[in-house]
């Protein structure tokens, strides 16, 4: 059986080339990181529009849902924008759907800065910065700068040049008086302060108020010494001897009192107060010995151990002996306590010994003869 032989047709259909339809290519991220920053914004672009998917609007107009408008369109930056003369808040309520809020109008009665006044600029008349910067001076205030912040101080009491009432004036009397009572053991400092406001405060402060025998207002150093001895008589007058008050008040009061009563005779140890006004001190301590109030009698003995020396003069020497007088009538008699017993001896024996303390140097025959003068 003969084989047979299968030709193929010489008819041969040509091949096409084969073509692959594949979707572009995404660049991955290092790819993207890798290009240039003009193909890369590009390319972002390009990735953008072949991951969405087309969706037909009516905005995009068919025919069965025409568009509207004249065709322009608007990005949503511009339509978020808004008007150039739109005020933020404005701008910020629309956008989160928060309603707008009316901006905060500033108040006649606002709060301002201490020491601030109205127009941002400093309030030189303000009561508060007084307080805080003469304060602060007085906390500074040592014998080694005395000169210097005695001068700043005198310089915020001359603030009164623009008054009529000396208000800024009387406040800085206040702080020194206030602080020379707290702080006894610098009483001299403070009356020496005292004496140097009083010699260098400006003569065109005035008090409209305070007039001397022609009618006329007070000025300058005389004002200052009559407010200061006005402030003395009434802390003076009213004491530390009240009964009514706590314990803790009491000694307060007490500390304060026995303070004024060195600060008292510390300013007239610079002559801001005359002989006459410690008698009358003296007088007044010392008017009820039958019924004596152990808190007047603590105070003579202060008196007199700061200024006794000084009033025991020979023109003064038969009010002097008078006073003592009393004093050791006191102390063998009518005073309970024995802590002010030995107060009154304590005093006592001081004046025996010329107003030589116990702990004084020796001292010649000579220095004793001129005390006896």
């Amino acid at each position: 059986m003969s084989a047979t032989i299968l030709v193929p047709s010489t008819t041969w259909r040509k091949r096409q080339p084969h073509v692959d339809y594949q979707k572009p290519s995404v660049p991955n991220s290092f790819q993207r990181f890798a290009m240039p920053s003009n193909i890369r914004s590009a390319n972002s672009r390009a990735t953008a529009e072949l991951r969405a998917p087309m969706v037909h609007t009516a905005s995009q107009g068919d025919p069965g849902h025409p568009m509207r408008g004249s065709g322009r369109t608007h990005s949503r930056r511009a339509m978020t924008r808004g008007s150039a003369n739109e005020s933020p808040i404005s701008q910020l309520g629309r956008g989160s759907g928060v309603e707008p809020v009316a901006p905060l109008e500033s108040s006649a009665n606002r709060w301002v800065p201490t020491g601030t006044a109205r127009n941002g600029q400093p309030d030189v008349d303000s009561s508060e910065l007084v307080d805080r910067k003469v304060k602060a001076l007085l906390n500074k205030l040592t014998m080694e700068k005395f000169e210097m912040i005695s001068d700043q101080i005198i310089h915020w009491a001359n603030k009164s040049v623009n008054e009529k009432d000396g208000r800024t004036l009387i406040q800085v009397i206040r702080l020194v008086f206030e602080k020379a009572i707290d702080e006894a053991a610098w009483s001299e400092m403070y009356a020496r302060l005292c004496r140097k406001m009083m010699e260098e405060i400006s003569p065109e402060v005035q008090d409209d108020g305070v007039k001397n025998t022609e009618g006329k207002p007070i000025r300058g150093g005389h004002l200052f010494r009559k407010y200061l001895l006005n402030r003395c008589q009434e802390d003076f007058e009213h004491g530390w001897f009240a009964k009514d008050a706590t314990t803790a008040d009491f000694e307060r009061a007490k500390r304060q009192g026995l303070n004024l009563i060195t600060f008292i005779g510390e300013l007239f140890k610079v002559r801001m107060l005359t002989e006459r006004i410690m008698h009358n001190c003296v007088m007044k301590l010392l008017g009820n010995i039958e019924n004596p109030e152990e808190e007047k009698i603590e105070s003579l003995c202060q008196l007199l151990k700061t200024v006794g020396q000084l009033l025991d003069t020979p023109k003064a020497r038969a009010h002097m002996d008078i006073y003592f007088m009393r004093m050791k009538e006191l102390w063998k008699n009518n005073i309970n306590s024995t802590r002010v017993q030995f107060m009154l001896q304590d005093v006592i024996e001081l004046r025996d010994r010329i107003w030589m303390s116990r702990d004084a140097a020796p001292v010649t025959i000579a220095a004793v003869h001129w005390l006896v003068r």
